[in-house]
């Protein structure tokens, strides 16, 4: 089966699995501290900053729920997209387990702006309030868009005006880096970011995240926070040498480059079709539009993808690491069958 449902449903990169492998090699100390964990941190720290602190974690529900426990306390309001995952596709667990409440904010593209984001900062020191404390951002967003460096900053710069951090979703940070030429650290640490879910199992993967925690003040908490939250592995080397593999001859680019390019193969080979209709920008790997029902309808008995609204006839593409153009060029010809 080939699928344009999501990247969660690709396969797992022959170096990702080649450094499994390497690590499933005589015994080691557990919980991290092992030699494949030590080289999986160095990598990190040399390519995001020498002094962040990455904990790896198993997924990323997990990831999003530790990061913003160490940048809220349960009298907190995390201020997110209406759109975001934590609120739509995470079963409530980010406000289980922070206790904050969750208040969305209506977008027309999945990103926030200091103009969105300003009338919900208020209540500040108003005890029958919940205190404003976080704000959360996906890179790429849910809908596939695409924060530039400005926008990021803006955003940074009016959370810490009012005593607040940033937490970043990075599950398709890759993909981002890729659309704008830029590597992780331009897109994170210099854009003021607090901390972030680094997630790879999108790019060639095949579990885990790592939250990396860049605002000093919220490391003093982060390994109770990880064990109490359930997201420490006994067996931790298998999660982290990943990440070295990852961030090894910049493997991440060369995944989330092709990605990208097959999604662009796809939205000129769609745009050229009539009755399709593009309702986001097309940015990085991923593709929402609409299309007649009935061709919807013939398209879903050959090909898994899904509904973004179902309502409109909206529909996502997403393109993998290793998506073929064999794979673009058969679903636009099945597209075109259908009509």
């Amino acid at each position: 089966m080939r699928s344009f449902a999501s990247d969660n449903n690709s396969g797992v990169h022959p170096l990702v699995m080649e450094a499994l492998n390497r690590a499933n090699q005589d015994h080691a100390v557990g919980y991290g501290d092992d030699p494949w964990t030590e080289e999986a941190v160095r990598k990190i720290k040399d390519v995001f900053a020498a002094d962040c602190e990455p904990l790896f974690v198993f997924n990323g529900t997990g990831s999003n729920a530790v990061a913003l426990q160490l940048a809220t306390r349960p009298y907190n309001l995390i201020l997110c997209a209406e759109t975001a995952h934590i609120y739509v596709d995470e079963c409530g667990a980010p406000a289980r387990m922070t206790g904050c409440q969750i208040r969305t904010i209506t977008t027309p593209d999945g990103k926030l702006t200091p103009e969105l984001v300003r009338p919900y900062l208020k209540n500040f020191g108003e005890q029958h309030h919940s205190q404003p404390g976080a704000i959360y951002i996906s890179q790429c967003s849910e809908l596939g868009t695409v924060y530039t460096p400005e926008e990021l900053k803006a955003l940074t710069s009016l959370a810490h005006e009012h005593g607040m951090y940033v937490h970043m979703d990075g599950a398709r940070l890759a993909n981002a880096c890729v659309a704008l030429n830029l590597g992780f650290k331009e897109l994170t640490v210099d854009c003021g970011i607090d901390i972030l879910s680094f997630g790879g199992t999108k790019n060639g993967l095949m579990l885990g995240e790592s939250v990396i925690i860049f605002n000093p003040d919220l490391k003093k908490e982060a390994l109770y926070v990880r064990k109490q939250s359930a997201q420490l592995a006994s067996k931790l080397r298998y999660l982290s040498c990943q990440f070295t593999a990852y961030l090894t001859d910049e493997l991440w680019k060369k995944n989330a480059t092709h990605a990208n390019a097959m999604a662009q193969k796809l939205y000129e080979g769609l745009k050229a079709l009539p009755g399709i209709h593009f309702t986001q920008k097309m940015e990085s790997n991923q593709l929402f539009l609409t299309m007649p029902r009935p061709v919807i309808n013939k398209l879903m008995k050959s090909y898994f993808f899904y509904f973004w609204n179902e309502a409109e006839n909206e529909i996502r593409f997403v393109t993998s690491f290793d998506t073929t153009e064999e794979d673009i060029q058969s679903l636009l010809q099945a597209v075109k069958d259908s009509f």
